[in-house]
């Protein structure tokens, strides 16, 4: 007879689950087939195992050195455990998993891609949509780097939903930013009516995410700058064998990554430029300004939206 004893653990929004005495919340979990995801096998270099505690912190095990060290580098809430080091010692115990959801555990879902570019060297008017993550150096610095590397993949899967809910298509990624283009399968001023929808789409997007994700599971938020603007571009494919070999190249490419580096010179988080501005169907009533942008000779009128 198994005289080994055990405890009831739910997992809010998951079920209830038993979970022995001398066996990890993480380990339980596996085996009853919740999905807890554990980027580091379940060895404490990292946190993407954390649980929210909701009730009974006092029937868990206190830290083990593991999870202290780890704490050490991170501010973690108290009423946060890493599953991996967390064992029960009574009920009830009421807690949710951080990734806990469909959004989260896609990301570590790979989706096969196909080029449907079938066009070398091919002129195209396009509206140009560049965005830049700021300040996540400093999330960087204090959290580990699969914590980093989760939260940014969360980011980005966020921007590409709207990106692509607008029929805009992402061309490049480069450190915690990239540049989207609209209009491959559209007239020029759909296409900007899209990127600027997608743009406005980001940002509320952002504000959820921040307030009911980032603020309360890292105790961060992130801003992002936007620059949109239009032109007539090349587009190729460089055909190096990847899967993303589409690239678009040209003046109105460089000026509305420009427009996006002024965001922060004028502090606001969305700058079209003015052959933008006179597309839209519904324009804003933005603030106007000259700027001068690198490569530019003359100055450039933007809208602050």
């Amino acid at each position: 007879m198994d005289a080994t004893k055990s405890f009831y653990v739910e997992f809010i929004g998951d079920r209830s689950i038993k979970v022995k005495e001398g066996e990890s919340i993480l380990d339980a979990s596996l085996a009853a087939g919740i999905p807890h995801y554990h980027a580091c096998g379940g060895n404490a270099k990292c946190s993407t195992c954390r649980v929210l505690i909701k009730e009974g912190i006092q029937n868990l095990t206190p830290y083990t050195e593991k999870e202290k060290l780890l704490r050490e580098r991170m501010r973690i809430p108290q009423n946060v455990r890493l599953a991996c080091q967390t064992f029960v010692t009574g009920s009830p115990v009421l807690l949710h998993r951080i990734i806990r959801d469909e959004t989260d555990i896609k990301l570590y879902i790979k989706e096969d891609t196909k080029s449907v570019l079938q066009n070398i060297g091919e002129e195209r008017e396009l509206a140009l949509f560049f965005l830049d993550i700021r300040n996540f150096t400093l999330f960087m610095e204090a959290y580990l780097a699969f914590d980093v590397i989760h939260v940014i993949r969360r980011l980005f899967t966020l921007f590409r939903k709207c990106i692509e809910e607008n029929h805009g298509r992402i061309i490049e990624t480069a450190g915690d930013g990239f540049y989207a283009v609209f209009g491959m399968e559209s007239r020029i001023q759909a296409a900007v009516n899209d990127a600027y929808n997608a743009a406005h789409l980001i940002l509320k997007e952002l504000d959820i995410f921040n307030n009911q994700y980032l603020k309360k599971y890292f105790n961060y938020e992130v801003s992002v700058g936007i620059g949109l603007h239009m032109g007539k571009v090349i587009v190729g494919n460089i055909g190096i064998g990847v899967n993303n070999n589409l690239t678009v190249m040209g003046m109105p490419v460089n000026i509305a990554s420009r427009i996006q580096t002024a965001t922060k010179e004028v502090n606001n988080s969305f700058l079209i430029s003015d052959s933008i501005y006179r597309l839209l169907r519904q324009p804003p009533q933005a603030r106007q300004m000259k700027i001068a942008l690198k490569g530019v000779r003359d100055l450039f009128n933007i809208h602050l939206c």
